[in-house]
């Protein structure tokens, strides 16, 4: 098994939501807007003995000769994005499925990113979307899910894909914010996407304000890290700065 960050760049954030690209430089950090915090956003690709599977989407964003960002970054590696076989999505929120689908410039038709690929995605998550988001951005990506034939709606708290990777709904970030494992041949990739979101934060008692439950999150980062030390997993981290993956040690 192989696993390869796709980072779209750094961003600080705040209050309003947006994200904005950042310079990691030691004097750009130091005058970052005040009340803001800095996260990488980084998708990865897995490489199994069967699959190709991308983990969350990032934010949507296009290279600079107009192709999606995303997509560079999978063929910047030698990995056409055709050729993707499953995306399983941790949670709906912007910065993680603003790659499902893109506009494609010369067409100006929307186009599924990954024709090919199946999606794993909540289907409460995608209900609660539907139902409450006021983001016309998020709307589009999600409701063309829900025209996608490739779609595979996951509808309990915990289960199985293909004897591949094991999900489970943590609802600690978000509602029905999900979390995967993904094991082959005596290893374990650990994604904890935005409960465990960064390496710090796995070694230390956080509460994040911005979590649906922080006291939740904490919870299940110190006993995800643990375990993850016993059995050396790997984990992915997808807004960390400097460790997209880790191996713990006790």
């Amino acid at each position: 098994m192989r696993i390869y960050p796709l980072s779209e760049g750094c961003f600080s954030i705040d209050s309003t939501k947006v994200f904005v690209p950042f310079e990691k430089s030691n004097e750009q950090f130091q005058n970052r807007p005040k009340g803001s915090i800095l996260v990488e956003v980084q998708p990865f690709v897995v490489i199994t003995e069967k699959d190709i599977i991308l983990l969350d989407t990032g934010l949507g964003y296009h290279h600079k000769e107009g192709i999606l960002q995303i997509h560079a970054n999978l063929m910047a590696l030698g990995i056409n994005p055709s050729s993707v076989t499953k995306v399983f999505l941790s949670h709906l929120h912007k910065d993680h499925i603003g790659g499902i689908s893109y506009m494609h410039p010369a067409h100006q038709e929307r186009f599924i990113s990954f024709p090919y690929a199946k999606y794993y995605v909540q289907k409460r998550n995608f209900d609660e979307v539907i139902e409450n988001s006021k983001d016309p951005n998020v709307r589009t990506q999600v409701e063309t899910l829900a025209a996608f034939s490739g779609v595979e709606w996951l509808t309990e708290d915990e289960g199985i894909i293909d004897d591949l990777i094991h999900y489970q709904v943590t609802g600690a970030h978000s509602p029905f914010h999900q979390v995967a494992w993904i094991k082959e041949n005596g290893e374990t990739l650990f994604f904890g996407a935005d409960v465990a979101p960064q390496l710090q934060q796995m070694k230390s008692k956080f509460v994040a304000k911005y979590d649906l439950d922080g006291k939740k999150s904490m919870e299940y980062r110190q006993t995800w890290w643990l375990e993850g030390a016993k059995e050396q997993w790997t984990f992915a981290f997808y807004h960390d700065l400097t460790h997209p993956t880790h191996i713990p040690t006790l």
